[in-house]
């Protein structure tokens, strides 16, 4: 039996639905849906995610059935539309583009306007009466093509580091400039005939090849271009970063072209069935009037609100859909109420208005913030639409994260470019003035002052400038450094692993992708997304627990589960913070980050180097009352609840990492000499610590872990335990 590998959707009819993305994608099984739902979507054919495969088991060839299932499909578009493929009395244009079993936006390729030809474009200006639609149309498709297709695709690098796409972009720029104009609706028909011409030359001189005027090579290679954006730099990045398998492989769905700018009476827009920024049930959006899709999502033009709703001060001048069209509106507003419902989820929909009918050409699970997922499931719980379960399964333990941080406004993030990205390793937002040692963040902070530690790397002799800090910026390191776990368990903004960085901490100066930051310049972190901004940015303060939303979250997830939940803590404030927060004792309590402290370190150090039984238990004697305060407070903000806590435990030599100054004033202050305490230090470092001493500590090294029992049973005796 022959394989089925081409699905086809169109006039309410379709061969998917919304359950088959592993086969057709998140976006074909959605158009496969939306059409059974009685929506309009443009008619058109999905090539499944096996085709992925095999073009790639296969040495990029086809299997031999696919081209007749095509060409069947494509017969089947035309009927439906109306229209033929390549004909010069009533020509069908097509978009191809990619659509992955989960959303990857922007990761792989799209070629639109597909099918416009010498033959066809002189039958749609007749048909259209409007030459600038048609040619800005044919040079969108020489653009995208010839950089999809004959470049990417192609495996060509861009010559002189200048791809065809700057290069034909510099063309309209050109054009601009010679007419006086900035934008390039001031362009006319004219304007971009020429400019199609100046364009295929361009293809052919730095590409080596013609521009193709066949419109099955057109559709073809925007399909194999497709397939091949699979495996390109982009995505595989994106599916690293996001966890996605590579084995899953791209759908193709090749559509016919409908055209928001045709003229007053078409229209583009993309929109949210709820607000995503605060995750209202409020339909929210942007459209344009007379133009396509890319220039609302490239942001060519400032788009305006969908609606009366979406104003604002910013937008009240601007013209609303709702306001110039309403019978359209009205009518997008049923479909976006209907989605909403059918999926029940927030959605994010791309519509088109061509010449006053309304289009659907895309909806998918709308990505939100934490405050916005949070709300959305509650609300759609009280609605009836999700249950109980499913609520609690949509909103992702890092939305929750977000909530207990101080976040970058994102109006002022969205109006400034990015300095550097790094490793998101402590969510949340801060602002500061750079900083390059731990002294130093101490002591600017103890004038007031916001600061942000930048570092190669961090150890715990930076522990206290790290606590000092507003964030942490390293350009080395990972998930699992020093740097992210001490400001995870701090809940610090920090981001880790900017290879980008140049530091220079002898100039107190900092080098990233060609600018010079000195001491003292203010920069922003986004620790939730792994972004640096230069200046200082607004933030908006955390206070999880006056949102009503989380609140009742929290409350939904106590009335399912049946594990108790404990806490890990360093500290008695964190235990405090732990209490209010709903824990129920703490799970455990790691003792070593307590002699971290500047006050306790020296004493801690002086310990660890004693020669004799005698000097060792007087430096214990010293942490005593330290480790018994803080016992005391942690055991009394639990108030009865059960505390688990781990005795000393990591390798010694963390708490004597020193450089060569560092030693020699340690050896005054303890008055030991100099190269003798170097050897001690050196003896006890281990190379790896998960081999070494670790619980037999306390058999090498007693008088801390004494010290430790000591204080709690003290505590037990005076009835404060």
């Amino acid at each position: 039996m022959m394989s089925k590998y081409v699905f086809t959707f169109g006039n309410g009819k379709a061969d998917g639905k919304a359950d088959m993305k592993e086969l057709l994608g998140g976006k074909g099984a959605n158009l496969a849906e939306m059409t059974n739902l009685g929506i309009s979507v443009p008619a058109g054919f999905t090539l499944s995610t096996e085709v992925c495969s095999h073009f790639y088991d296969h040495d990029k060839n086809y299997p031999p059935e696919l081209e007749q299932q095509v060409l069947e499909a494509l017969k089947n578009v035309e009927d439906m539309m109306a229209k033929k493929f390549g004909d010069s009395k009533n020509p069908l244009l097509v978009s191809v583009r990619s659509g992955a079993a989960v959303s990857m936006p922007g990761m792989m390729e799209t070629v639109l306007n597909v099918g416009l030809t010498s033959k066809t474009i002189p039958t749609l200006i007749d048909k259209t009466q409007n030459p600038r639609f048609v040619y800005d149309a044919y040079r969108r498709l020489i653009m995208m093509y010839s950089d999809v297709v004959m470049e990417k695709a192609a495996g060509v690098e861009p010559k002189d580091g200048f791809g065809i796409r700057e290069r034909l972009e510099g063309l309209i720029e050109d054009r601009k400039k010679v007419k006086g104009v900035e934008l390039d609706t001031d362009l006319d028909g004219d304007d971009w005939k020429k400019l199609s011409v100046a364009f295929k030359k361009t293809v052919k001189d730095v590409l080596g090849e013609e521009f193709p005027d066949d419109p099955y090579d057109q559709l073809w290679g925007g399909i194999g271009a497709v397939f091949i954006s699979w495996d390109g730099k982009r995505a595989i990045s994106y599916r690293r970063i996001e966890g996605l398998s590579d084995e899953m492989g791209t759908a193709v769905n090749i559509q016919a072209m409908v055209f928001g700018n045709t003229g007053e009476t078409s229209a583009t827009g993309v929109a949210f069935t709820r607000n995503p920024a605060t995750g209202e049930n409020v339909f929210f959006g942007e459209w344009l009037s007379n133009a396509q899709g890319e220039d609302v999502v490239a942001g060519i033009r400032t788009p305006n609100p969908i609606n009366l709703a979406g104003k604002s001060d910013k937008n009240q001048h601007l013209l609303s859909l709702e306001e110039s069209m309403p019978e359209l509106y009205a009518q997008l507003d049923r479909i976006q109420n209907q989605l909403g419902i059918h999926y029940r989820d927030m959605q994010d929909i791309e519509f088109t208005i061509e010449d006053g009918k309304l289009w659907m050409l895309q909806t998918r699970v709308g990505k939100r913030n934490g405050a916005a997922a949070i709300k959305i499931a509650i609300d759609m719980y009280d609605e009836g639409l999700i249950s109980k379960e499913e609520t609690l399964m949509r909103v992702n333990p890092a939305h929750v994260d977000e909530l207990l941080h101080p976040m970058v406004d994102p109006s002022a993030e969205a109006e400034i470019e990015v300095l550097v990205s790094g490793l998101p390793a402590g969510p949340g937002g801060a602002s500061g003035q750079i900083v390059f040692t731990a002294d130093d963040a101490e002591a600017w902070a103890s004038e007031g002052k916001q600061v942000v530690l930048v570092r190669n790397e961090t150890s715990p002799e930076d522990v206290h400038g790290m606590h000092a800090a507003a964030a942490v910026l390293t350009a080395k390191g990972g998930m699992t450094s020093h740097a992210a776990l001490v400001a995870r368990g701090w809940g610090k903004c920090c981001i880790v692993g900017c290879g980008a960085l140049n530091i220079n901490r002898a100039e107190k100066i900092v080098d990233v992708n060609g600018q010079t930051l000195n001491e003292g310049d203010w920069i922003t972190l986004n620790g939730t997304k792994g972004n640096v901004y230069r200046d200082k940015l607004p933030l908006v303060p955390a206070d999880p627990l006056n949102n009503e939303s989380f609140r009742r979250l929290m409350e939904l997830a106590d009335e399912v589960r049946s594990l108790g939940v404990r806490t890990n803590v360093e500290t008695p404030e964190d235990a405090e913070q732990a209490l209010i927060f709903g824990a129920e004792g703490i799970g455990l309590c790691r003792t070593e980050h307590m002699f971290f402290d500047p006050k306790r370190i020296t004493a801690m150090r002086e310990m660890i180097i004693a020669e004799t039984e005698k000097a060792r238990r007087i430096a214990v004697m010293k942490l005593l009352p330290f480790q018994r305060k803080d016992f005391y407070k942690i055991l009394k903000a639990m108030d009865g609840f059960p505390v688990t806590i781990r005795l000393l435990d990591p390798p010694l030599h963390e708490f004597v990492t020193l450089n060569d100054d560092q030693i020699a004033n340690l050896a005054i202050e303890l008055s030991i000499d100099e190269h003798l305490l170097k050897a001690r230090i050196e003896n006890l470092h281990e190379l790896n610590p998960m081999l070494g001493h670790l619980e037999r500590q306390p058999l090498h090294q007693p008088a801390g872990v004494h010290e430790q029992q000591r204080s709690l049973v003290l505590l037990h005796q005076l009835g404060d335990a």
